[in-house]
């Protein structure tokens, strides 16, 4: 019998399973505390696989066999193994550091300061996070190269996903209530008079600044670059940022100052900034810059609701079509071209009703298959927004069948397929392959015969 069908065909093997301790390096042989295998010259913490025993666990996982999770985890470090062997996998090394210390400030943002986020993760510097940064981002490239070049022939007929369908259907997961939504969100628009208004604001600022006051406090009392550790705590100030990272006419207003240079009210997607070019170095500068939200007020909402009423009318009455609506007034990039529909995180249309936003969840209560909701009001990229919606499917909670969920069916018989061709790969390459496990895990009965081909201490 499958145990924690769910959990195991959906994650397959092929899992993120590098933790952020993972920054020691042994050669052949050599045990240490906390190290429970070494495959190769990669090396498997106990940390790792008690890191994969919580996932499952917060996954629903009814068993969860520490046995499993290191097989799983040996599987990875081989392929790892041996894909840095693989002449035709590229050495794209390089480029992944490069792109760490992008990363690293993704985190950074997250965070009211460095040492808190340091604090957090138990580095002792930057330097020693943005390493072990770089490890798992190497590691993980490498196990997903080989792991589909490994796959890379595996399809799946529709009679096998019958077979697979038949044999663990009474074990395959249930699926609770979905429905499937498309949206038009449309943002306010701000009057010129009211753009004016910021913009002047900004000016003054920026004159305050030049009059003596300095950048800093005039951040941390204005801007509104406060969320999720942003800038406005910091002075403003962003550092290492790389091209690229900043929306366009950030990048290109910092890039073409001067170092000390303040430049004139600009206008982004997340409103007006003024800023200023700290430090440019090679394809790296710091800046900083205040952020005036662009708020639209009590009027501006109101113009854009009565806008959106008039097209939820024409859409009821025929005139137009949600799908050619969502097209020509959706602000939402993401949505707009698609008929309006909101993509789950499977990839699919079908979002478990559970998991809604409560304000979406509300506005839906009572809603029919193929009715429109009212027009209300939301928050999309941490701006006000006026929203429509349809319900184009309700899906009550259900086993998965084959007849109405197929596809889904086929992707947990197309990763079991995947699993056992890698599992016959790796019982083919053990042979050549230096396998070192801790004596804890010698009583395993795992599917490939580690133990075997191991060295125990």
């Amino acid at each position: 019998m499958i145990k924690n069908m769910k959990y195991l065909f959906a994650l397959s093997f092929l899992v993120t399973l590098i933790s952020f301790n993972a920054n020691a390096q042994v050669k052949k042989g050599d045990l240490v505390d906390g190290i429970s295998a070494v495959v190769g010259d990669e090396i498997v913490l106990e940390s790792d696989i008690l890191e994969q025993q919580n996932y499952a666990i917060q996954q629903g996982a009814a068993q969860t066999n520490k046995c499993e999770f290191m097989e799983q985890i040996l599987s990875n470090k081989l392929l790892i193994y041996k894909a840095k062997k693989d002449t035709l996998i590229q050495d794209r090394t390089a480029a992944i550091r490069a792109q760490a210390g992008d990363k690293y400030n993704q985190i950074l943002s997250q965070f009211p300061s460095e040492r808190a986020m340091l604090d957090s993760y138990k580095f002792r510097s930057s330097y020693e996070m943005k390493n072990v940064i770089e490890k798992m981002d190497i590691d993980n490239y490498y196990a997903q190269s080989k792991y589909a070049l490994i796959t890379d022939k595996v399809n799946i007929t529709p009679n096998e996903v019958t077979d697979f369908y038949n044999a663990f259907k009474y074990q395959l997961p249930q699926v609770k209530d979905e429905v499937v939504l498309s949206k038009i969100v449309m943002f306010p628009k701000l009057t010129d008079a009211h753009k004016q208004e910021i913009i002047d604001k900004l000016k003054k600022i920026k004159q305050d600044i030049l009059n003596g006051e300095t950048f800093e406090n005039k951040a941390r009392i204005y801007s509104d670059d406060n969320v999720n550790g942003g800038s406005a705590a910091n002075g403003g100030l962003i550092t290492n940022i790389r091209r690229g990272m900043m929306v366009k006419i950030f990048e290109a207003t910092a890039l073409n100052l001067q170092e000390g240079e303040i430049s004139d009210p600009v206008e982004s997607e997340f409103g007006f900034h003024i800023i200023q070019l700290v430090k440019k170095s090679g394809k790296l500068y710091d800046a900083r810059h205040i952020l005036l939200k662009a708020e639209p007020n009590a009027e501006e909402i109101a113009t854009a609701k009565a806008e959106m009423e008039q097209i939820r009318k024409d859409i009821l009455e025929g005139k137009t079509t949600f799908k050619d609506a969502a097209y020509k007034h959706s602000d939402d990039k993401n949505t707009k071209f698609n008929a309006g529909v909101i993509p789950a995180e499977d990839g699919s249309d079908r979002q478990e009703k559970i998991n809604l936003p409560a304000t979406v969840a509300y506005q839906i209560a009572g809603v029919n298959k193929g009715d429109l909701t009212e027009v209300f009001m939301d928050e999309l990229n941490q701006k006000k927004a006026v929203v429509l919606m349809k319900v184009n499917d309700i899906i009550p909670e259900h086993s998965l069948d084959i007849a109405t969920d197929f596809e889904r069916i086929k992707s947990f018989a197309l990763n079991k397929k995947k699993n056992e061709v890698l599992e016959k790969w790796v019982k083919e390459n053990l042979a050549d392959t230096f396998i070192s496990l801790d004596n804890r895990y010698k009583d395993c009965q795992f599917k490939t015969d580690w133990n075997k081909a191991a060295i125990v201490k």
